[in-house]
């Protein structure tokens, strides 16, 4: 779980006793391909941190999947809205390979909040983090073309591209496989 402490250590400081409540409360996991670690309708009680793997949340809409978010090594994964409304949503969170993940529940992560400041300056970067690529993916999908998206959609996660399947591409991005497929051609 060394790395799982690091990850935290590269956005604030980590006394010993916030590192000891860590360990005590992150529970390791590992996910078979196409497992679901949330499904539409409930409510998603944890968050997880991955430490191998590729993970994703989408959501149906018309009877086809649409790919909301891809996370892999060394990113954190939830479905959002559930987790911190505490309420079901529309969402699934699916295991794309093979994957272990470290698990924080709610509780735990409200625990660990409360009592350390350095987990609210931890939650604080996250958070900032997370907005600065939410705004980056709202803003590359504004106005843009096919082209444009996929080019963006590149830059962003250009480390895992080769692990992604082109329909979960194409349905991140709000094209068509199709169009994904003459898209790429041009490129």
């Amino acid at each position: 779980m060394k790395e799982f402490i690091e990850h935290f250590k590269r956005l604030t400081q980590v006394s010993e006793k916030l590192e000891k409540e860590l360990l005590s409360r992150v529970v390791s996991i590992v996910v078979d391909k196409g497992e679901f670690l949330h499904k539409a309708d409930s409510i998603c009680k944890k968050t997880y941190w991955i430490k191998t793997g590729l993970l994703r949340t989408y959501y149906l809409k018309g009877g086809n999947e649409i790919t909301d978010v891809f996370a892999s090594e060394g990113e954190w994964i939830t479905s959002t809205q559930s987790f911190m409304k505490n309420e079901p949503d529309q969402y699934y969170l699916q295991a794309i390979e093979k994957s272990k993940a470290y698990a924080l529940s709610i509780d735990d992560l409200m625990f660990l909040f409360e009592n350390f400041h350095e987990m609210e300056k931890f939650g604080r970067i996250s958070m900032s983090i997370y907005y600065i690529q939410l705004s980056e993916k709202l803003e590359s999908y504004q106005f843009t073309t096919a082209k444009d998206k996929y080019a963006h959609f590149c830059k962003v996660y250009n480390s895992i591209l080769h692990r992604l399947p082109l329909g979960m591409v194409a349905s991140y991005i709000g094209i068509t496989q199709e169009t994904l497929s003459r898209v790429r051609k041009e490129l």
